[in-house]
């Protein structure tokens, strides 16, 4: 039994990096869906199932409770498996929420009324399944008030991650920065909305300007989860090991994997 871990692909590494560093002693399981990435430019009814699909195979692992490390199924799915699919005793959390939290100066599951926030003008990245959800204003819309939101759908860029070509990879995240500032020319904020983002942050940064504060998740969700385990520490389990799954190859996975952490992780076939 640990704490599960569930994205796409790889991008979720960078929330497991942020974890293991703030919580070293916790076990995980971490699951990618490498056959099945990106999700981004899925339909929302087959990013349920593939999202649903995968959670199951970590609550079959033991996991009682399941971190989503990817906006795209947090933003399509979460919703709907909270409202029936989740088994009781079973608990799944989205990198979203946490976020936004940290936009509105909120602590971890502040339900009160919305308010006015620092921030005036949030531009948000994330992928094109992501936007279309319109998760991202929702959320906000419970928290804060008077927020101007752009949103930039960013094809393409979880792709060159995922193939390792960071070049192209660093192309893209500068065009559709670009695209964002022709519509909102001077954001206060910036919601990296994907967590293989991480991986380009500084590009992000640097194309946004130092004026722009550049809102990323994994430091964000490490501490939610360290502050949920705190109160709730039923949910991490008896396990002492961690372990890595993938649907896709785990030798191609396991290397692409050991290239982004910068640190040895093998993967065996889910």
């Amino acid at each position: 039994m640990a704490v599960g871990i569930f994205d796409s692909g790889l991008g979720g590494l960078t929330v497991l990096d942020a974890v293991t560093r703030r919580l070293p002693d916790l076990p995980v399981v971490y699951l990618g869906d490498n056959a099945h990435t990106p999700y981004g430019t899925r339909t929302a009814e087959d990013i349920y199932q593939l999202t649903t699909a995968g959670v199951q195979r970590l609550f079959d692992e033991g996991c009682d409770l399941v971190i989503l490390a990817c906006n795209t199924a947090s933003a399509a799915a979460l919703r709907r498996m909270q409202e029936g699919w989740i088994p009781p005793g079973k608990r799944v959390l989205g990198v979203f929420v946490p976020l936004i939290e940290a936009l509105t100066e909120r602590n971890w599951g502040d339900n009160s009324p919305p308010r006015e926030v620092g921030v005036k003008h949030v531009a948000l990245f994330a992928t094109p399944a992501t936007v279309r959800s319109r998760a991202f204003s929702r959320e906000l819309a419970f928290r804060a008030i008077g927020v101007d939101t752009e949103a930039q759908a960013c094809g393409g860029v979880v792709d060159a991650i995922e193939e390792g070509d960071m070049i192209l990879a660093e192309a893209l995240v500068r065009s559709h920065v670009d695209a964002l500032l022709r519509k909102m020319p001077e954001p206060d904020a910036a919601i990296l909305g994907c967590t293989h983002y991480p991986l380009v942050e500084e590009v992000f940064a640097d194309a946004l300007g130092p004026g722009v504060k550049v809102y990323s998740q994994p430091q964000i969700v490490a501490a939610s989860l360290a502050d949920y385990l705190a109160r709730r520490p039923e949910m991490v389990g008896a396990g002492t090991e961690s372990r890595f799954l993938t649907t896709g190859d785990p030798r191609r996975v396991s290397s692409k994997a050991t290239q982004f952490l910068r640190r040895q992780i093998a993967f065996e076939a889910a």
